[in-house]
């Protein structure tokens, strides 16, 4: 490794790690998807998406599975399906489905949100209790309540599977249907040894992505029971996510599930190893503890010079050196590991984050220099 990485203009970063969604296909997912059996998708005659389908009912426990374009779509046509117009949700006020879905819960299905504080990413039984709506003609019906897990707001945590299954089944008891955006559930897995498929057991639905830490190029799976997905499989082709000869997507998305999941465990070593790497740089304090792939530094403004004291402008100068990170917050960055970054990778972060911040705190006094 050399002690700088620069890069030009137009160039790719050399270490990427704003997320584990820029992962590049595996030369076996390539293959596969040049020798894909396909058909027409809509028309269900497609016999690479129905094996992707079968597989991933399976390997989740649930009757049924749909291939959906993106995690996003995977988690509206859940809402929509569970929900009608005029109801309310419940969701922990920092997971994806609330901040990071562009209100779509109220434009695609008309559906009020009600976000739930929380301290390790899922709500106590009380609080989803105090805010059960009377049945009253004046109050929106509570149809459905969200759940994340791994929780990436909180730094890839893993919601524990206990306190999961406690919280679903008080809510189904109430009549609420269950939710899990299980985006990088196979990270659940490989932190606990916990199988997928019980994760998803206390849920009435769950989507996972393909193309986060399994690197397939496109792609997530929503499963369910048979009359979950039928009714599913209608939304999304409101939705415009029907895709004809999608064989060619879904035979990545298989070697995904064939070949990704064992490997994981890798991400998670290399996120524990910059965490401890990082430890000490100044400036920077670590967002709770490292469960899965994903670091979260909050950035300690006093100890920065002035012109890093942001998240952008520190992923810009970390851009410069060839590291690519991801601006969280205005005062936090993620790094997340994934397939494409190694142990190589991991050592110029830590290297290069030491170097900006160490190296420009001592060239001169504090505040007086501006970087370009």
């Amino acid at each position: 490794m050399t002690p700088s990485a620069h890069r030009t203009p137009g160039q790719p970063p050399v270490s990427d790690f704003r997320s584990d969604t820029v992962t590049r296909p595996t030369p076996s997912m390539l293959s596969a998807m040049v020798e894909a059996r396909v058909g027409d998708d809509v028309f269900g005659d497609d016999p690479s998406v129905n094996e992707l389908e079968a597989m991933a009912a399976s390997m989740t426990g649930k009757e049924m599975a749909l291939f959906v374009p993106s995690g996003t779509m995977g988690n509206q046509i859940a809402i929509r399906v569970h929900t009608r117009p005029g109801d309310e949700m419940l969701v922990e006020q920092s997971a994806h489905t609330f901040l990071y879905e562009a209100g779509a819960p109220a434009a695609l299905s008309g559906v009020q949100t009600w976000p739930i504080p929380s301290a390790a990413g899922l709500p106590s039984i009380e609080d989803v209790e105090a805010r059960l709506r009377p049945d009253d003609a004046h109050c929106p019906p509570t149809s459905l309540l969200c759940l994340e897990n791994t929780h990436n707001r909180l730094g890839g945590r893993v919601v524990p599977l206990e306190d999961l299954t406690r919280l679903a089944d008080f809510a189904r008891s109430r009549g609420l249907r269950v939710h899990l955006d299980g985006a990088r559930i196979f990270n659940a897995q490989a932190a606990t040894d916990i199988p997928v498929n019980r994760w998803a057991a206390p849920v009435d639905s769950m989507m996972f992505c393909l193309s986060k830490a399994l690197s397939a190029p496109v792609g997530s799976m929503l499963v369910g029971n048979r009359e979950f997905v039928t009714k599913a499989r209608r939304v999304r082709k409101q939705l415009g996510g029907g895709m004809r000869q999608a064989g060619y997507l879904a035979a990545a998305g298989i070697v995904a599930l064939r070949e990704m999941p064992s490997r994981l465990a890798a991400d998670h070593d290399r996120a524990r190893r910059l965490a401890q790497g990082i430890e000490g740089v100044p400036g920077l304090r670590q967002e709770g503890p490292v469960e899965t792939n994903i670091v979260l530094l909050r950035l300690v403004p006093e100890e920065l010079p002035e012109a890093l004291r942001d998240a952008p402008s520190l992923a810009r100068r970390m851009e410069e050196e060839g590291v690519a990170i991801f601006v969280f917050a205005p005062d936090v960055i993620r790094l997340t590991t994934h397939k494409d970054v190694g142990d190589e990778d991991v050592e110029r972060a830590i290297a290069t984050l030491g170097r900006v911040l160490r190296g420009v705190s001592a060239a001169s006094p504090r505040g007086s220099r501006r970087l370009s």
